[in-house]
């Protein structure tokens, strides 16, 4: 049983690890081939956002509009693959010993 608590310990200290990875990730979403830029980090904060003067007309503000939300989709995306890329191989260790603690 001892084990299997420290096997447990050491879960939760990997998954904490893991966590304030992710949390201290700075990500970055674009479109336009890189015209409209979105940073923030694993949390969901958006920290930055950049567009290139290029996009910025008047007369065109839905092609602007549309590249911010595809650039904020991006961002959403990477942000899922890098917590995948964390999480995966702890979530995948909780599932088979530990009530409660299944994946």
């Amino acid at each position: 049983m001892a084990g299997l608590l420290a096997q447990a310990q050491q879960m939760q200290e990997k998954l904490l690890s893991a966590q304030n990875e992710i949390a201290a990730a700075e990500v970055v979403g674009s479109a336009g081939n890189g015209l409209v830029t979105v940073t923030g980090n694993g949390t969901g904060e958006v920290t930055a956002v950049s567009i290139d003067p290029k996009v910025v007309d008047p007369d065109d503000v839905e092609t602007l509009q549309d590249l911010l939300l595809g650039a904020l989709a991006d961002l959403s995306e990477k942000r899922e693959q890098l917590a995948s890329e964390k999480m995966g191989p702890l979530a995948g260790g909780l599932g088979g010993g530990l009530p409660g603690l299944g994946g």
